[in-house]
Formats: C-alpha cells, structure tokens, sequence
C-alpha cells in the first residue's frame, strides 16, 4: 500500500475539523456523526470509543463494523481529483468521508446526504 501521510494521521484530530466545519455552516456535530455512522457502520458509542483511543485513520477505516455499501454512490470532486478515479481504497474511504463532510457543510439536505 502507498505509504501516504494522510494513513497515519489520527482520526482524533482531523474529527474536531470535521465538527468545526460543519458548526460554522449552520450544521451540527449531531448530524456529521449520523454521517460518519452512516458510511462506517459505527454506533455513537463505537465512534466515541475510535476518538478516544486516537486511532489512525488507516484503523479507523479497518476498525469499520460495515462500511456502507451505498457509498460508490458518492461521486463527484474531492481535492480535484474525482472520487470514482482514486484507485487506492484507504485513500478513496477518506476522500467519501471528506465529500460526505463537505456536503453537509454546503447544506445539503440529510436524505440526499445519506443517499436515501
């Protein structure tokens, strides 16, 4: 596997990011968790516990009880690269989360966000 930066970085720092982002778009840590969960299959106290033990991101996705299986219909741009052509697979779960984030934050209504 590419040895890429971004793998090792803990789940534990990028997340505040995450809640920063969304709060300041008139969002909530409420609802980026509902997202988080949707895609990785984690309970709230599952995500809580990967905070806590300041897993890397590389874990964290590995860790996943069930990545959902409806996240290839995440498409689109993501650090201008598109989403379907990131071959690496740690790479494009990270990049579906950042997209999923991005989308809450731009206020797209929930059910889209969760591809309902």
């Amino acid at each position: 596997m590419e040895n890429h930066k971004v793998f090792a970085m803990a789940f534990a720092r990028i997340y505040p990011l995450y809640i920063t982002k969304v709060e300041r778009k008139g969002r909530t840590k409420k609802e980026l968790d509902e997202v988080i969960r949707w895609l990785t299959g984690y309970s709230q106290k599952q995500l809580e516990l990967q905070i806590e033990k300041e897993n890397t991101l590389e874990r964290f996705f590995a860790e996943a009880p069930e990545m959902n299986p409806n996240r290839s219909l995440i498409t689109g741009v993501i650090c201008g690269v598109r989403l379907e052509e990131i071959e690496n697979p740690l790479m494009r779960e990270i990049r579906y989360l950042d997209k999923l984030v991005d989308e809450l934050a731009k206020g797209r209504p929930m059910e889209k966000i969760l591809r309902k």
